[in-house]
């Protein structure tokens, strides 16, 4: 594995976020559509957090209600993006290298990384499963 490769090689770059401003419902319909498990939120460009289909399934909702609408009308009535978010999340700068990823996926508790500039505007994402998946193709 090359130790130095940098970290937009494996990054995506075409993330699906939300506005601090937008509705819950809105996370839950991106994770509910979508292969991802982690969308970032931003004002404007800039990253102020992230939420994960961890963070939604602590609501507990789904195994109680199955109608999307009512869930969705419980989440937008109840919460606000900023109430469900983990502020100023770990994240990497996008000129660091894979092996910087892996080090902070493999120390902390989560498994995507935001990617940012210098001025903290919202670049890719990088996750646990796009390391593993470089790492496949080294061997």
């Amino acid at each position: 594995m090359r130790r130095n490769e940098p970290i937009h090689h494996i990054m995506t770059t075409e993330v699906f976020s939300v506005h601090l401003a937008e509705k819950p419902s809105k996370v839950r319909q991106l994770i509910d559509d979508n292969p991802f498990q982690h969308v970032p939120v931003v004002n404007g460009e800039k990253l102020v957090g992230i939420i994960s289909a961890k963070d939604l399934a602590k609501l507990s909702l789904d195994a109680y209600v199955h109608d999307k609408r009512a869930v969705d009308a419980y989440l937008d009535a109840e919460f606000s993006i900023e109430k469900l978010m983990t502020p100023d999340p770990e994240c990497i700068n996008d000129h660091a290298t894979v092996r910087k990823a892996a080090e902070i996926l493999a120390e902390g508790p989560f498994h995507a990384l935001p990617v940012v500039d210098k001025q903290g505007l919202l670049k890719g994402m990088v996750t646990s499963t796009d390391l593993l998946r470089y790492m496949v193709a080294q061997y």
